[in-house]
């Protein structure tokens, strides 16, 4: 029975289409549509998965990934229009 592995997908728009990203194993596709890029993304964990050596795969999901919010402070709009405006 084959066994599925629960990994993260991080998507991102890229010019007209979607860049997926499975950062556990360092696997990168695309798709024009968030869904197909994630779907590609599948196929491409899957095809990593057959190729890959057991010792690769081991070595790859070692790595630790911390996704958590942050709260940077914006600065100041009139702020920023000055140091444009000064530049020019």
């Amino acid at each position: 029975m084959k066994k599925a592995l629960p990994l993260t997908a991080v998507i991102e728009r890229e010019g007209d289409g979607y860049v997926a990203t499975c950062q556990e194993l360092d696997v990168v596709s695309q798709g024009e549509t968030i869904e197909e890029a994630r779907m590609n993304l599948v196929e491409a964990v899957e095809g990593f998965l057959e190729v890959a050596s057991p010792s690769e795969i081991k070595r790859r999901l070692k790595k630790q990934i911390y996704i958590m919010p942050i709260m940077p402070v914006m600065p100041d709009r009139k702020h920023l229009h000055k140091a444009e405006v000064s530049h020019a």
